[in-house]
């Protein structure tokens, strides 16, 4: 398995679409056996699923994400774990231990009229989820 999280000095970082680079874990047994900083060199929304897939990404944990982005993560056979924020190892062992939530809901809408709106809640797990996209 591996997993990649939107990642920023540590942090889970707050919009997917903006992320400049992921933090993917190989995990055997339940276990992080590896873990690197993968820079996206500039991939934005679109291309970002394909980039996971390249990597052989099949599990994304992320902050906000927006609905395009959903889809074509789920065109391309990578499970979405959104609206998660606070320490990236921290969310990764939360997934491996079974006690994160699994939310593909958007939680980043983007309005024509220059709107952006994020909701925020609490899975009671010590973190929140969402709270902002970042920018």
């Amino acid at each position: 398995m591996k997993i990649a999280v939107t990642y920023e000095n540590g942090q889970v970082f707050q919009h997917f679409g903006h992320t400049e680079q992921f933090k993917v874990y190989n995990v055997e047994n339940g276990a992080v056996t590896a873990s690197a900083v993968e820079p996206t060199n500039g991939s934005g929304h679109g291309a970002l699923a394909g980039f996971l897939k390249g990597l052989g990404v099949d599990t994304l944990i992320c902050g906000g994400i927006g609905g395009g982005a959903i889809a074509a993560l789920g065109e391309a056979g990578i499970t979405l774990y959104g609206g998660v924020s606070g320490d990236a190892d921290a969310a990764v062992e939360a997934l491996l231990a079974g006690n994160l939530a699994r939310n593909v809901e958007p939680t980043c809408h983007h309005h024509d009229h220059g709107h952006h709106e994020c909701h925020s809640h609490d899975h009671g797990h010590g973190h929140t989820c969402g709270g902002h996209c970042g920018g």
